[in-house]
């Protein structure tokens, strides 16, 4: 019995050892045209890039056909929480402080044909979070939520620790793991039929549409999916004042493999992939876009 264990052991080793992923390319972007640029976002088709610019982190987007950096909005904040719709619009959250010195936050859509940008959800106090669908993009907010009017297809959104997932018109609350700090980062697989997800303390979790947990990823951060099945993820370590490395992982939404695409001490960090590219920014802000290759 203990022979076959060990048998079984040693194959899964074998089978595990043989998968491979080589980097192909790693180019810096933007060099020498743009300052210190965060937050990055490729959109679906990866020919266009969301990113944070300038001390107020307000909006840019890079056409990558047309090598032409376009500003959206000069706002705060604008740039940290981005995303596309699935037709190509842009969806952000500006933020102002009133009178009250309180924070209001303002849901908006820049329409990337006409490149104007509009309010869909008016400013209020307290949280506005994206809601990513596959049919279109929305925010939830603390008092005020908005969708389109087609609706957001399957959809996801995370606040304090409730995952909330959208299907067929009908939304959810799930609290797939305990985390008294709350979920960050919530995505869907390209395919629409997994979730992944940040819950502090506790790392990266993949669950199905009815929030039931597949796997945990481990302590990282910042999980955007590569593809239905491998999900690209920031591995960053720190002293409680400070980053002391920082690195930017592939890890088998499974489980079953992980690997590093970059060094500890490369301070690489917020991967963001699509299209078979991953661009991640640098503690100092620099840009770059990477290839790889998975051998299975």
């Amino acid at each position: 019995m203990k022979k076959t264990l060990l048998t079984l052991v040693g194959g899964l080793a074998l089978v595990a050892s043989a998968q491979q992923v080589t980097v192909t390319s790693n180019t810096r972007l933007l060099k020498g045209v743009e300052g210190p640029a965060y937050y990055p976002v490729l959109n679906s088709t990866g020919s266009q890039l969301l990113f944070a610019s300038g001390e107020s982190y307000g909006l840019k987007m890079y056409d990558f056909a047309d090598n032409v950096v376009s500003r959206i909005s000069d706002e705060m904040g604008a740039g940290i929480d981005a995303s596309f719709s699935a037709n190509g619009d842009v969806y952000y959250v500006t933020q102002k402080m009133g009178d009250n010195r309180l924070i209001y936050r303002t849901g908006m859509r820049y329409d990337n044909a006409t490149a104007k940008s509009e309010v869909v959800l008016e400013a209020q106090h307290g949280y506005v979070r994206p809601e990513l669908g596959t049919r279109a993009n929305g925010f939830k907010g603390a008092k005020k939520s908005f969708a389109p009017a087609k609706g957001l297809g399957t959809a996801v959104c995370v606040q304090g620790s409730v995952l909330y997932i959208t299907k067929n018109g009908v939304t959810k609350e799930y609290t797939p793991v305990p985390s008294y700090a709350g979920y960050l980062w919530a995505s869907l697989s390209p395919d629409g039929k997994k979730v992944a997800f940040f819950a502090a303390g506790k790392g990266i979790v993949v669950t199905d549409l009815n929030g039931k947990v597949l796997s945990m990823l481990g302590k990282y951060e910042m999980p955007c999916w590569y593809n239905n099945d491998y999900i690209v993820a920031q591995n960053a370590k720190d002293d409680g004042h400070q980053f002391t490395s920082s690195q930017i992982m592939l890890i088998k939404a499974d489980g079953t493999f992980k690997t590093n695409l970059t060094s500890e001490t490369s301070m690489s960090m917020q991967p963001t992939a699509a299209a078979g590219k991953i661009v991640y920014t640098t503690i100092d802000g620099l840009l770059y876009q990477m290839t790889i290759n998975i051998n299975e």
